[in-house]
């Protein structure tokens, strides 16, 4: 990778490691030091393009694609810091193979750094397993929500994984607590929701009369 302290536009070409990936989070990879919230405003902005066009933060790379970047000044390494070992990890571990990791998630844990959180799990991990070439979130979680979290250890884990949610093959449970009692068994809460992004790329979602 070329050394992006400096003040001066750079350029990647893909490889097969990153077929597939979302170009806001490749860039969230490969831009260590560089703000969260900087990274999403220059794609916005038109400032990254790939393959000399301007690509929305959902594009998915292909391998060969030419991405160009403005010019940044990001963190030296002495002045970035690295994450604080965290024992709660290793032992929420609840299933691991050669292609996948599955955590249980306590609650109060960001799945990832941005808004505020220099650290969540991914970055956690992967400072913790420096063995692991490819660790990646395959989807997330709320950081006050507790749950099982997947990360995938392979590209083409991701990718298959990825596939299975978007066309809905996977099944998801959630438990709430609530106050009171039911009235009756079974409840329906009927209520538009609006999902929004933030400037710093975390999504949220809101009760709006103007949503779905």
């Amino acid at each position: 990778m070329k050394d992006l302290r400096k003040d001066s536009a750079a350029r990647h070409r893909v490889g097969s490691d990153a077929e597939g990936q979302r170009v806001d989070n490749y860039l969230l990879r490969i831009l260590k030091g560089v703000p969260k919230s900087h990274v999403y405003r220059i794609v916005r902005s038109g400032e990254v393009r790939v393959n000399s066009r301007r690509v929305a933060p959902a594009y998915r790379l292909r391998c060969g694609d030419d991405v160009r970047l403005p010019p940044l000044r990001t963190a030296t390494p002495a002045q970035t810091a690295a994450p604080r070992p965290d024992s709660r990890l290793e032992s929420a571990i609840v299933y691991e193979d050669e292609h996948l990791l599955a955590l249980n998630k306590p609650p109060g844990l960001a799945v990832h750094g941005g808004s505020g959180i220099a650290f969540g799990v991914v970055e956690q991990l992967r400072a913790q397993r420096p063995q692991c070439r490819f660790l990646e979130l395959v989807h997330r979680i709320d950081r006050d929500t507790s749950g099982l979290l997947l990360l995938a250890k392979k590209r083409s884990a991701l990718i298959a994984l990825h596939t299975e949610l978007r066309e809905g093959r996977v099944r998801k449970q959630y438990l709430a607590l609530v106050k009171g009692k039911w009235r009756s068994p079974r409840q329906s809460v009927r209520l538009n929701l609006r999902k929004t992004v933030l400037a710093s790329g975390e999504r949220r979602v809101h009760v709006d009369a103007a949503g779905q």
